[in-house]
């Protein structure tokens, strides 16, 4: 006869805080059944991010609550994960075959956004998800490089394209169909339509993930980009440099203006740690991104180094997350994407695939 109460475990499992959640397992409606039989408990939970390198780590905090119940011999923990499709802005319509899109934007060049980028998207590809990475940098495409891949995608059908594989990662850039150093000498609609078709007219495989590499800045073709493309939420990169920072709350100012939540900011450059004698020097300053973080009420997702070894690996296509994959500045970028992919689970649902289609047809 079980002396173990439902009641008891779910005591324990709120006890347990997910560290990207920032909540309790109860709170953040993750424990999705319980069974006792006995002495033996079974506990079901389904994060709603993908946490490849996070999952042990939460069932040994699991299973170290549910051992202090009194009664309990035996436990069976299974933890399944679940990625939702999320809101986007109003009026926009989201893409087929995406379930989310997330923006990494800068307010300024040469803060290292599309390294962040390109990372973060092979990052949540490591933690277990469907990813691709949309170069949305008309005038100055970089993942190609960043990727190792300059073949021109195919097309079945002659209307739509296929978007390149590297790294497991699906990828599309203006970068592709033009030569490296052919300029881009287009108005502002002109970028706009091209990003459109790009993005609407690439034969995406199922993602859970899109992430949308933006150009750096907050000018017109920033904002009218923002507006028109389905962004389920962004991520802001800036250094801790006063003037990178200055830049970066206006890049922040933007996303609120077209209603897109902002998960958080990654603060890149952040140390710089000598490779001869190991001296650690803030170059750029410190803590800026903490502070801004707290002024806008938004989360710090993670600082990453000043490193020759991430600028080498991107300028010769092997991407620091995919090549070095237990190095710790990759587990540092993997950290980030756990917390940006947590923090948009939080956030509003679509439910719009639920709702049938309706077709109107002459009888």
């Amino acid at each position: 006869m079980s002396i173990t109460s439902r009641e008891a475990i779910e005591a324990a499992l709120g006890q347990v805080q997910d560290i990207n959640l920032e909540k309790d397992l109860v709170s953040a409606e993750m424990v999705k059944d319980i069974q006792i039989d006995g002495d033996n408990v079974r506990v079901s939970l389904q994060m709603g991010y993908p946490a490849n390198g996070y999952i042990d780590t939460l069932r040994d905090a699991v299973r170290e609550q549910l051992r202090q119940i009194p009664g309990v011999q035996g436990i069976d923990l299974d933890i399944d994960t679940d990625i939702k499709s999320h809101a986007v802005q109003r009026g926009v319509k989201p893409i087929d075959n995406i379930k989310n899109t997330i923006a990494v934007a800068s307010g300024k060049g040469g803060v290292g956004k599309s390294t962040t980028a390109v990372n973060l998207a092979l990052s949540l590809h490591a933690e277990g998800a469907k990813t691709g990475i949309l170069d949305a940098d008309i005038y100055g495409p970089s993942q190609p490089r960043m990727l190792g891949c300059r073949a021109k995608p195919d097309s079945h059908d002659g209307k739509s394209i296929e978007p390149n594989v590297s790294y497991h990662l699906q990828s599309m850039s203006i970068g592709y169909l033009v030569n490296e150093e052919t300029p881009m000498i287009w108005r502002g609609p002109m970028v706009t339509s091209a990003l459109e078709q790009l993005l609407g007219d690439t034969n995406w495989s199922d993602l859970d993930y899109l992430i949308i590499d933006l150009p750096p800045g907050t000018g017109d073709i920033q904002l009218t980009l923002c507006q028109k493309i389905p962004v389920s939420g962004a991520i802001i990169v800036t250094t801790p440099q006063d003037i990178a920072l200055l830049d970066a709350r206006k890049g922040l100012k933007m996303f609120e203006k077209v209603e897109v939540p902002v998960l958080g900011i990654v603060e890149n450059m952040s140390t710089h740690i000598c490779s001869q004698c190991g001296h650690e020097e803030h170059i750029f300053g410190s803590g800026g991104g903490q502070q801004m973080a707290e002024q806008y009420d938004v989360g710090l997702l993670g600082s990453l180094p000043l490193d020759t070894s991430i600028r080498e690996g991107v300028d010769n296509g092997r991407p620091t997350v995919a090549m070095e994959p237990d190095s710790p500045i990759a587990e540092t970028y993997r950290a980030i994407s756990r917390r940006a992919a947590a923090r948009l689970s939080l956030r509003a649902k679509d439910y719009s695939a639920r709702f049938p289609k309706i077709v109107v047809e002459n009888a």
